[in-house]
């Protein structure tokens, strides 16, 4: 077997995965056109009456009524949070905390209010920046620029403040420095990805917030402060930590109005909410609940607060404080203006009036832009956007109409008001249902990508199928079924590029890569089909079906049955909302009735009883073999550690009477001390007990006997990462207030530990790979000495991978014969750790990753890899024992319920190691496992973040790449 053939073909089969994911991805998580155009002074958006006005200095389209503004976002500020309940005695650690903003309230109703602040999902910090800032809605796409954020080149309040030669001062969350580059006129960022760091934001800001008031030198200052949401990620809601977080926000909220002077409007704001576990990032009533409180030492409001807090969407924001602070509404704004706010200190006929005219000019710049967005993209309904345009043109005829009738009226009738409320009500209507239809025609899907997607990966998987099938047969397989493959593919790819150059349109990559990933999978099942006659690949390896019985047909072809019927279940339920929500129970299900099928099938096929004799036979009677009891006991412990397991889930919010896992949160979320450290030590316990079975497994199979460094590693270095594992679980899960003058100290530890425990198993893996064999022999004679490997590097042929243990016993009888024929007596040959050849560099390997991976979990999941370990263990006793009993002679082929079993498996431990598909399940923390400051690039933090998140495939796989040796020999 040549190795670049099979590297290519590897290669072109992942090409053929990504581009039908690539193609699922762009129907299922679509995105929508932003326009660069931007709102400016001069557009006729103005009453005819208001341009025959003249407006105050420094303001466009209507007058302002503050010069300044302050903005405190408070991230992951939750309703609760800031709504205070007197009549609670003992609240808990994030109620009735916010005081000052409930003192506010209630003493001057007229100058501050507390709203529901209602946030769009995906509710991640970065979305909402830019929902905040532009007054559109980002799709669930924009997620992926969390972590690698680009600079927002749709029109924007902070260009509008720019543009029209306002001063924008920032203070916080660096996310922004990335968002609005040099827009603003003073910056202060601080790293914010470290979301275990709950005071480097929030004390930055506090050392350059009121300085920064005071001066004056600002029209606009945003303060972002981080430090409630770290709080939320590290310990959760109910917490101490965050009782004393909110404490501390209470009192900078306290002196920051003391500073504040008379013409300046104060908002504070949460960008999203959180979940009771302190996540974030989903559509959870919980998540999506903000709180937004407004205030003004000159009155704000006409009337007193509603008996409960209105619910406004955050995209009201932006148009509200534009013109507020007297500049354009941005271009690309859906959003409703907060009327109330307009009211000023006249009569309900004079505050009608002002609101009638913010309602107006909102309603024009949202026409213009829906008229603009139309005209470029075709995802609004052509018969929803007519019906809109309805709307507005008979609300802004009416609001023309009515104008005329109030200029110059002293007295304005009864019947004139309530046309003036009830023009209100249908501004209001317009702008509500032009945000529907944006929000729901940004939501859809394209159905036709979606399944073209699909069909290219289900093909991709049948490829794959057919490929091994037929490499077992063929060597130079790789070889003959890659060249027409990739020219159907790429002739394809080059007649769409000249297509499209002809036709003079954009080419779209994606779509093309899709078509030339299908062409060459036609290629493949074509050339694949002319080359095996239809009796060769009715007959392939199977056996003569002609020649045999019913009952032995069905025997034949239920052993590939059962595991792909199993796996094709799993896949058609993905097209299931319930099972999809139900996959964290669906999975263990599987394995479960994969493995009694299994048991099932070798008892069906008579495996498990052997016939005593022939009067038994007369009678019919039969006996169970021995080695069944092993098997049914390898069962029963399986099926335990598959119950076990459930006990380490995570919720998703489609479930809201779920409750997630005690064992997912830190060792440091828990204020019991006596519970701390009994879970401390079972913690330690667990990994020392690890290191013992792996160290004692090697040593009874002989793989501990020599000298080589890699043997010398496994005894030493293995004790070594798991004290330096429970010396970073010591220090992680202490207390900051009981650290006192030891914080410094800690702070280096938390670094060296990690990086301590990186730098072992790297030292372990780079000598596992130099020297995987771990095969020791000796003579009588001679002093002891390692055996020389067959072969330098990857196997090259067929013949080295299967015959390693042949070659390896073959040039030791060759050089202890060698030496015996030097000497002139007899000597006796000792070859350790033979039979585990491959068994054993796997387990070592695995065992390093392991460590690495229980590093980047919290402390009490370490319970669960226990778990994942003892489960394949099983399974792999499992699947060995069932092909001794079915009489399966060749150990060098894996069978397709082996694969799917492992498969399940891994898919299992994901949810079991308190993971979800869902963006507020992602554990962040993992990015900082080492790390005290932010990262300098976004690719470490992924990488960290993708280990977490993918821990038991990455296990799992990594046992399966030799798993056809492992199952031969583990045992």
């Amino acid at each position: 077997m040549r190795r670049w053939p099979v590297l290519l073909f590897l290669a072109w089969v992942c090409l053929l995965f990504f581009a039908g994911i690539g193609l699922f991805m762009s129907g299922f998580l679509l995105t929508r056109i932003e326009l660069a155009s931007s709102s400016s002074c001069s557009d006729p958006l103005v009453s005819p009456p208001r341009e025959r006005q003249s407006l105050p200095p420094g303001s466009c389209w209507a007058p302002r009524r503050f010069p300044k503004a302050v903005l405190v976002i408070i991230d992951a500020l939750r309703f609760e949070f800031a709504r205070f309940n007197p009549a609670k005695a003992s609240p808990l650690p994030y109620e009735n905390k916010l005081s000052f903003l409930h003192r506010l309230a209630t003493s001057q109703p007229r100058h501050a209010r507390l709203y529901r602040f209602r946030a769009d999902p995906p509710t991640a910090t970065m979305q909402r920046i830019k929902g905040l800032t532009t007054g559109s809605l980002p799709t669930f796409i924009d997620v992926g620029s969390n972590f690698a954020t680009y600079a927002i080149q749709e029109d924007n309040l902070l260009a509008q403040m720019v543009q029209n030669g306002r001063r924008v001062v920032f203070m916080g969350d660096d996310t922004w420095e990335g968002l609005f580059p040099k827009k603003f006129f003073r910056s202060y960022f601080f790293p914010s990805f470290n979301v275990k760091d709950l005071h480097t934001v929030d004390d930055g800001i506090l050392q350059h917030l009121y300085p920064t008031v005071d001066s004056g030198e600002w029209d606009l200052l945003i303060a972002h402060f981080l430090g409630v949401d770290h709080c939320g990620h590290k310990h959760g809601p109910d917490h101490p930590e965050m009782a004393k977080k909110l404490t501390q926000m209470n009192e900078m909220l306290r002196s920051l109005v003391d500073h504040l002077g008379n013409d300046t409007l104060l908002l504070v704001a949460g960008d999203h909410g959180m979940t009771e576990t302190g996540d974030h990032g989903g559509d959870s009533e919980k998540e999506v609940n903000a709180a937004l409180f407004v205030y003004s030492k000159t009155p704000l409001f006409g009337t007193g607060p509603p008996e409960e807090p209105e619910a406004v969407p955050q995209v009201n924001l932006v148009p509200t404080v534009a013109l507020l602070l007297g500049v354009p509404i941005p271009y690309s704004n859906i959003g409703e203006v907060m009327a109330e706010l307009f009211s000023g200190d006249g009569d309900a006929v004079s505050a009608a009036l002002q609101q009638l005219s913010v309602y107006h000019i909102n309603a024009k710049q949202v026409d213009r832009f829906l008229h603009s967005y139309s005209l470029v993209a075709q995802d609004l309904p052509a018969e929803q956007l007519q019906h809109l345009q309805e709307l507005f043109s008979s609300a802004v005829e009416e609001h023309a109409q009515l104008l005329a009738q109030v200029q110059g009226v002293t007295l304005v009738p009864p019947e004139l008001e309530s046309r003036l409320g009830s023009l209100i009500g249908r501004f209001q209507l317009y702008l509500r249902e032009a945000r529907a239809v944006c929000t729901q025609s940004w939501a859809r899907f394209h159905p036709l990508r979606m399944v073209g997607g699909c069909t290219l990966i289900a093909a991709s998987c049948l490829l794959c199928y057919v490929a091994s099938e037929l490499a077992a047969a063929s060597d130079s397989f790789y070889r003959s079924c890659l060249l027409y493959p990739l020219l159907w593919g790429l002739v394809v790819a080059v007649l769409l590029g000249l297509a499209r150059a002809f036709t003079q349109e954009g080419l779209d990559l994606l779509l093309v890569l899709s078509w030339a990933a299908a062409a060459s999978q036609l290629g493949f099942f074509w050339h694949w089909w002319g080359r095996h006659p239809k009796r060769a690949r009715l007959a392939g390896s199977q056996p003569p079906l002609a020649s045999i019985g019913l009952r032995q047909r069905l025997r034949a072809w239920l052993g590939l049955a059962f595991p792909m019927g199993i796996l094709l279940f799993r896949c058609g339920a993905m097209f299931s909302d319930s099972f999809v929500v139900a996959e964290a129970r669906v999975a263990p299900f599987l394995l479960a009735s994969l493995v009694m099928l299994l048991v099932g099938k070798l008892h069906w096929d008579g495996r498990l009883t052997v016939s005593e004799g022939p009067r038994q036979q007369l009678l019919g009677f039969s006996s169970y073999r021995r080695e069944i009891w092993y098997l049914l006991c390898f069962v029963a412990m399986l099926l335990v550690c598959v119950r076990l397991s459930g006990f380490f889930h995570q919720c998703r919010e489609e479930i809201p009477q779920c409750r997630p896992s005690l064992f997912l949160s830190p060792l440091a979320s828990l204020r019991n001390t006596r519970a701390k450290n009994l879970f401390y030590l079972l913690c330690v316990a667990l990994l020392a007990g690890l290191v013992y079975a792996v160290r004692s497994w090697l040593r009874h199979y002989g793989n501990l006997n020599s000298s080589d460094p890699l043997v010398l590693f496994v005894r030493w270095g293995f004790p070594l990462v798991v004290l330096c594992i429970a010396c970073f679980w010591a220090v992680a899960s202490s207390t900051d207030d009981s650290l006192g003058k030891l914080q410094e100290l800690v702070q280096v530890a938390v670094v060296a530990f990690p990086w301590a425990v990186y730098g072992l198993a790297s030292m372990g893996l780079l000598l596992l790979l130099c020297n995987p064999m771990t095969v020791f022999a000796k003579d009588t004679r001679e002093s002891a000495g390692s055996i020389v490997t067959p072969y330098l590097g990857v196997p090259s042929s067929e013949v080295d991978f299967l015959h390693v243990i042949p070659q390896i016993y073959k040039r030791m009888q060759e050089s202890q014969k060698s030496r015996l024929e030097r000497g002139s007596c007899k000597a006796t040959v000792a070859a350790y750790g033979l039979g585990s050849v491959y068994s054993a560099a796997l387990v070592i390997a695995l065992t390093l990753l392991g460590f690495l991976l229980m590093l980047l979990h919290s402390e009490r999941l370490s319970l669960a890899f226990l778990l994942l370990f003892l489960e394949a263990f099983m399974l792999l006793h499992i699947h060995t024992r069932a092909r001794g009993l079915a009489g399966d002679a060749e150990p060098f082929s894996v069978p397709w319920y082996a694969v799917i079993s492992w498969l399940l498996a891994a898919s299992q431990f994901f949810y079991s190691t308190g993971h979800q598909p869902i963006f507020p399940a992602i554990h962040w923390n993992a990015a900082f496992v080492g790390f005290h400051l932010d990262h300098g690039t976004n690719l470490l933090p992924a990488v960290l973040v993708g280990a977490n998140t993918f821990a038991s495939h990455i296990l799992f796989a990594g046992s399966r790449l030799p798993s056809a040796p492992a199952l031969a020999l583990c045992v």
